[in-house]
């Protein structure tokens, strides 16, 4: 739950770096909230809270994939990228799976960044 928490902590934060965890987790409770709120629109007979959340989360998702693509060592323009049919949203998700770069030019790897926060030297 933190990572969802963290990303909604970081809605329009388009730099630096998301690591896989916190991409995958945060989709994950993602499509689980949709379900749930797919069943209560269903059983309401009106989709206003599944409306909601997904104008809710468009910017959030938007901005941890960027921060996905930064980890990979790309640039945001990627994510056009995915208006290609079939071809640009397996690319994408192949992009979302690998892992990251080391230190690149969008920041430090934060799969090794310390407790305390400092980046560490490599």
């Amino acid at each position: 739950m933190n990572y969802f928490l963290d990303v909604l902590k970081k809605y329009v934060d388009f730099s630096g770096r998301a690591r896989r965890k916190e991409y995958w987790m945060f989709a994950l409770f993602v499509v689980v909230i949709s379900i749930v709120l797919q069943i209560v629109d269903s059983v309401i007979g009106f989709p206003i809270f599944g409306l909601v959340f997904a104008l809710g989360i468009f910017l959030p998702s938007l901005a941890v994939a960027v921060r996905r693509l930064h980890d990979t060592g790309r640039s945001a323009l990627w994510i056009l990228f995915g208006f290609i049919p079939v071809v640009g949203t397996i690319t994408l998700l192949v992009f979302m799976c690998l892992d990251g770069e080391g230190e690149n030019k969008y920041g430090h790897n934060p799969k090794f960044v310390p407790a305390d926060g400092m980046p560490a030297k490599i």
